[in-house]
């Protein structure tokens, strides 16, 4: 019995080294992609600065039979879901 649980500790001990590397070899590659596209960039990447601004609802027109349509789905979900 004791044999079993000795195996049964080296097997535990043996995977959790394992795991460790692993998570080790994946923070040093992880850093080193970091610091490598860091080199080659000017300078930090932002995200509004590739994105069109979105126009308000306000600048726009909007059909009255779009908002009756939607008025009208809203209705009949809220009809449909009430608690």
């Amino acid at each position: 019995m004791t044999e079993i649980l000795i195996r049964g500790g080296e097997l535990m001990a043996i995977g959790m080294g394992i795991v460790f590397l692993f998570l080790a070899m994946l923070i040093f590659a992880v850093n080193s992609m970091s610091a490598l596209i860091a080199r080659f960039i000017d300078g930090p990447i932002t995200i509004s600065a590739n994105v069109k601004s979105i126009p308000s609802a306000a600048n726009e027109t909007t059909d009255p039979a779009v908002i009756a349509a939607i008025t009208s789905a809203v209705h009949q979900y809220r009809n449909r879901h009430q608690k």
